[in-house]
């Protein structure tokens, strides 16, 4: 078994279907509550077969920040970060394959979005660091 991190992205990945372009915001309430029912049902599903290890939906704000030398204050980028830079949520799962990881990706971007269309967005597929840099031999 292999641990991957599918990411959703609020900028969609290289490109966006129509139904992709319409932001979650401007959704019906119902449209909403559709899409969480299917992300838990993914999870459900993951689940039953073994593989779900955690998921998280995030909130659209949020700052990079990096170290700016000792004892100064760290450095932001403003109060948040660009809607584009940021990650939607993530789920991650222990499959046997790549090949699998990403027939579950697919699955996730078949989640639907405005109108019940399904979104068809990009999911990014991490797989987790099996060593640490300096441990392999």
């Amino acid at each position: 078994m292999a641990k991957y991190l599918l990411l959703k992205h609020y900028r969609g990945g290289p490109t966006r279907t129509e139904a992709g372009c319409i932001p979650m915001d401007q959704w019906t309430p119902q449209e909403v509550r559709d899409h969480i029912a299917f992300m838990d049902h993914v999870a459900d599903t993951l689940r039953e077969r073994g593989e779900f290890v955690d998921a998280q939906a995030l909130s659209p704000e949020g700052a990079f920040v990096r170290y700016d030398g000792e004892g100064r204050a760290p450095v932001t980028d403003g109060p948040f970060a660009e809607t584009k830079d940021l990650i939607a949520g993530w789920m991650a799962i222990d499959v046997e394959s790549v090949e699998r990881a990403h027939e579950v990706a697919a699955f996730l971007s078949s989640a639907p979005g405005a109108g019940g269309v399904a979104l068809q967005e990009w999911i990014e597929v991490r797989p987790f660091l099996d060593e640490r840099p300096g441990e392999l031999d």
